[in-house]
């Protein structure tokens, strides 16, 4: 079916009220939860075939999660879409305030390669249950896992309330060339932009989820064995790949020989003395980002790994020390399994470091001293993070998900990711058995004057 022909039947679907009734949201959403359970070993085999995957780790960070938050908004749909009464100023009495949310229509959904099927499902759960219809566009970078989702969403929908749409760059142009009332996207920055200069020649809003360089501080109070420990599994998760893994550290310098020293240690432990060799440690998406991963690596700066295999697109987590902000590694998102260590003297540095550079989608502090944690939340602005851990901050659909500034814009994750696919309508319900005659002309200044003056003030 071509691109115009879904959208005309995914509008006339949407018109005709039917993704406006709970009892539909819910059931479509059990529709989908029982269709990931019952394709879990494929999708598994899937994201093992394009990022090489473990089936423990390929549960614990996409099927997982994305079944959590189809059993969040199946419990929570039906409060979700409730109107809400709100105050109603005096000068409109007799009347009644409330806000109702309403489904924006006809969504686009384009989802990344790094956690394909995650990143798909989860955005794709919050606009079933605000009422959408959806074309939903997987990354051609994890064909596998783009096949399986075409598989799973046109065996249980019907094309004009859920649709799969798969290809390349033409098709995303020609996607983005059609007007949309949302456009929900995550990927990189560069493409992002593109989306949004794209939705705006149609006014369309958009929910843009990028990524960028997330900081790691650790300070000299730090429990420095528990913040390796933890900082080398978020960031060597999925290769690296992760838009919240930690992209840099930020180390008071008297610590550092000490962090260093447990990361190296930590990496053994739980990678093995032999990474490549490790059946549980995925691989880098493609050549093309093998090469430039490879690029970034300065040799002269490793205090392990760097090494690779080209045959299966393997780099072994890659520890860089003494790195400064001149260093290749430094000048993009590095997106990969590579942790360069930039060091600082007294913990006021740290904001004049991170002055002025861009907006970061994770923030992630090791400290143990409050007043330094709280400065360090009050003062850097960024999407989200952890405060002693990384990367768990997103697994969660208590909290909303998302950037600001260059690493995105808009949240989504349980109601926000309800809020996100909704208008909200703000209504006044007047009623007719009683009219205040003050706001209608010709004003009666002496008497209504001084009423309106003290309403309104």
């Amino acid at each position: 079916m071509k691109i115009d022909e879904i959208l005309v039947k995914q509008r006339g679907f949407f018109a005709s009220g039917k993704t406006l009734d709970i009892k539909f949201r819910k059931e479509m959403l059990r529709k989908l939860y029982n269709a990931v359970k019952k394709y879990e070993s494929e999708i598994n085999s899937a994201l093992k075939s394009d990022l090489g995957k473990s089936d423990f780790e390929g549960f614990m960070c996409e099927v997982g999660l994305s079944l959590t938050e189809i059993s969040y908004m199946i419990k929570h749909v039906g409060r979700f879409s409730k109107r809400k009464i709100v105050y109603t100023p005096i000068p409109q009495f007799v009347s009644v305030s409330f806000k109702k949310p309403s489904p924006y229509g006809n969504v686009l959904i384009m989802s990344p390669w790094n956690y394909p099927f995650l990143l798909t499902i989860e955005p794709l759960a919050d606009a079933i249950a605000a009422g959408n219809t959806a074309i939903v566009k997987p990354s051609a970078y994890s064909p596998e896992t783009s096949k399986v989702i075409h598989k799973i969403l046109t065996e249980i929908f019907p094309a004009e309330f859920v649709a799969v749409v798969t290809g390349g760059r033409a098709e995303n142009a020609e996607l983005l060339d059609k007007k949309f009332d949302l456009v929900f996207f995550t990927g990189s920055q560069n493409v992002g932009k593109e989306v949004l200069r794209r939705c705006s020649e149609h006014l369309t809003p958009a929910v843009l989820e990028l990524g960028g360089k997330s900081p790691c501080i650790v300070d000299s109070s730090a429990k420095i064995k528990l913040a390796a420990k933890r900082i080398v599994f978020g960031k060597y998760l999925n290769c690296g790949q992760t838009c919240v893994a930690p992209d840099y550290i930020l180390c008071q310098k008297n610590v550092k020989d000490t962090l260093v020293k447990e990361i190296i240690s930590e990496i053994k432990k739980q990678y093995g003395e032999k990474p490549l060799s490790n059946k549980d440690y995925g691989k880098i998406v493609n050549e093309k980002h093998f090469e430039r991963l490879l690029s970034l690596i300065n040799k002269d700066k490793v205090v392990i790994g760097g090494g690779c295999d080209r045959d299966t697109l393997q780099i072994e987590p890659t520890v860089m020390d003494n790195v400064t902000f001149d260093d290749a590694v430094m000048g993009e998102e590095i997106f990969g399994p590579i942790l360069p260590i930039i060091t600082y003297d007294k913990f006021e540095d740290v904001f004049e470091i991170l002055k002025g550079r861009e907006k970061p989608l994770a923030l992630y502090i090791f400290s143990q001293n409050k007043k330094r944690i709280d400065s360090v939340l009050e003062r850097i602005s960024f999407g989200g993070g952890c405060v002693n851990d990384v990367v768990i901050h997103l697994a969660t659909s208590e909290m909303g998900f998302g950037g600001v500034g260059e690493s995105g814009m808009g949240s989504y994750h349980g109601k926000c990711g309800f809020d996100a696919f909704s208008h909200t309508k703000s209504i006044v319900d007047k009623k007719t058995f009683m009219d205040l005659p003050m706001r209608y002309q010709p004003y009666n200044r002496s008497i209504y004057g001084k009423l309106l003056k003290m309403f309104l003030k």
